[in-house]
């Protein structure tokens, strides 16, 4: 047999396949469809939001408590015909609502307050629907990153317990001589909402990158922005618990002047709840103060001047990020802040109106990604070239 003959200036490896690049056993096995289920989860992110932009408008236009009956099922399908419509109209009849407030409201203003509290309802139905196919699918495909179905899965137990919380929160304006839901009801079923949209946004953000992408970011964390974003985030949802206290009880329209309230710092009579006594130790006297118009929003305002305070002075420290895309992070999030106290102010000014009522809403839901945002990059940054001029 013959013997191929070797040149003595072979490289060694020479004429061998080139190994092929292998992936860091960080992401192996555990990719799934990351930008399939972000886009997911981003459309799921619109439509919770449109959910808090009709919830509001349904509050605004008092048509919560036009269907007096909880059917997850059977009340996709609206009235279709006359006797349908007559048979819903009176159930609302019945209610406190209508007795002491609409007596004598038409068919057609009946269905118009109607239509808002469906579309409400429908549209919980479709984020259902949306959760439950993509879930399912990606579950089904074996498309999800490992040990991420969990999260995923979590996000369809607390809309469940959502719809729960909504129908919980009607009932209470059904009774007695109740012309409107409990503001503390409103406040939980508010409160969950940010919450869902927080965990949809962050999810969204961690998939947005690899997971190796992410544990290289991990090592440049910077601890004290992180922490920073965390007071934040504990401030707007207390705030935020505040708003809703406000709007459930009409509060924004009581004391339509700013910066003082009917002409003082401290509203009148703003300790005082009927039938009780003023007493710091008494609870019911302290359950009584979150109905007491003046109080609610004395405290909705100065939680506002706290959180665009706190809000500024971290941004300085934000502005001295050695990453560019942290450093803009916190100038969108001052800006933020800064509109919505512009629109909080228009709100007052205007006895809540509800195009600018909503306007403040969705400042408030902006501000939330933004600050979530925020804490995302200060948790993984986005390590900057000088190469690229992204420092």
């Amino acid at each position: 047999m013959a013997v191929k003959k070797r040149s003595i200036f072979e490289e060694v490896g020479q004429g061998a396949k080139a190994p092929v690049p292998q992936g860091g056993s960080i992401d192996r096995g555990q990719g799934g469809a990351r930008r399939g289920i972000r886009l997911w989860l981003m459309a799921l992110f619109v439509l919770v939001m449109a959910m808090i932009v009709v919830g509001g408008l349904t509050r605004l236009t008092d048509s919560g408590l036009s269907i007096t009956e909880w059917r997850p099922v059977t009340g996709a399908v609206p009235p279709l015909n006359e006797a349908e419509w007559t048979a819903e109209f009176e159930k609302y009849r019945q209610s406190p609502q209508y007795r002491l407030m609409n007596a004598g409201m038409s068919m057609a203003e009946f269905q118009r307050i109607y239509w808002w509290e469906w579309g409400h309802r429908q549209l919980g139905r479709v984020i259902g629907l949306v959760w439950a196919l993509g879930f399912l699918g990606f579950l089904v495909a074996r498309k999800m990153p490992r040990g991420w179905w969990p999260r995923l899965l979590a996000l369809g137990v607390l809309g469940g317990i959502q719809g729960g919380i909504g129908w919980w929160m009607v009932a209470s304006g059904l009774e007695g001589d109740r012309v409107a839901v409990a503001s503390t009801r409103l406040a939980v079923h508010l409160s969950l909402a940010f919450i869902i949209l927080g965990m949809i946004a962050w999810q969204a953000l961690l998939l947005g990158r690899t997971e190796a992408e992410l544990f290289q970011a991990r090592r440049q964390r910077e601890g004290r922005l992180y922490g920073m974003t965390t007071v934040l985030i504990v401030v707007t949802f207390l705030q935020v618990v505040l708003g809703a206290l406000v709007a459930g009880i009409d509060a924004g329209r009581g004391f339509p002047t700013w910066p003082d309230m009917n002409g003082t710092f401290l509203p009148a009579d703003m300790l005082y709840v009927p039938g009780v006594e003023t007493d710091w130790r008494n609870p019911a006297w302290w359950l009584g103060l979150l109905q007491n118009p003046g109080f609610v929003q004395f405290l909705h305002r100065m939680a506002g001047y706290a959180l665009v305070a706190l809000g500024l002075v971290f941004w300085i420290f934000g502005r001295r990020s050695k990453h560019r895309a942290t450093r803009g992070a916190f100038d969108l999030l001052a800006l933020a802040l800064l509109a919505q106290v512009a629109l909080g102010v228009g709100t007052v000014l205007s006895a809540a109106e509800w195009q600018v009522a909503i306007a403040h809403q969705v400042g408030a839901v902006v501000i939330w990604v933004l600050i979530l945002h925020a804490r995302h990059l200060a948790h993984y940054p986005r390590v900057g070239s000088i190469r690229k001029g992204t420092l």
